[in-house]
């Protein structure tokens, strides 16, 4: 069993896709704090942010602690959590028939290991229909996700080509914790 702290319903998915038991409570991190030179230096600064403040509340001896934080990037741009329906539609046609980088970090602290990783994986995406674009705003499942992106929902159909693993940019890389933990 381990203690997943992190809100993610996606993230919580994964786990168990993964057969993974797990509890799920965290505290908040203020990501707007991070101040970060690239992509990658930003979503490993606020893993660490994260893991720090969770490790603090929870420590790791009863349940091994794992947090982990996502960025997107699309035409050189870091594509954040959307703020409003402007902001998600606006970051969602930055992605549209371009390449889009998701990167997640992971950080996993057990008694007797840690792990550091950061992955990321490339969807080369086709033109998104902006009434399926309407239709996605509408429906709220864009809140809360970094880039507004549903790699499983959303941008689904419009995926030309992928390079890495899905769960990755779902927000997770449980590839890589399972050979840890089995």
């Amino acid at each position: 069993m381990i203690r997943l702290a992190s809100s993610s319903t996606t993230r919580a998915k994964l786990l168990q896709s993964a057969g993974i038991d797990f509890i799920q409570q965290s505290v908040d991190f203020d990501e707007d704090s991070v101040i970060a030179t690239s992509p990658k230096n930003f979503v490993y600064q606020a893993t660490i942010g994260k893991f720090e403040a969770n490790l603090k509340a929870f420590g790791y001896e009863d349940y091994p602690l794992l947090v982990a934080d996502t960025v997107v990037v699309s035409r050189g741009k870091l594509l954040r959590k959307a703020k409003c329906a402007d902001d998600a539609r606006n970051i969602l046609m930055t992605q549209s028939q371009s390449v889009t980088t998701i990167i997640t970090c992971m950080i996993f602290q057990s008694k007797s290991i840690k792990i550091i990783d950061i992955s990321k994986t490339d969807y080369l995406f086709d033109a998104f229909d902006m009434d399926d674009i309407d239709s996605y705003i509408e429906s709220g499942e864009w809140r809360g996700k970094a880039g507004a992106c549903m790699v499983e929902g959303f941008c689904k159909k419009y995926i030309k080509s992928t390079t890495g693993y899905e769960s990755t940019a779902m927000g997770l890389n449980t590839n890589l914790l399972r050979g840890f933990l089995f």
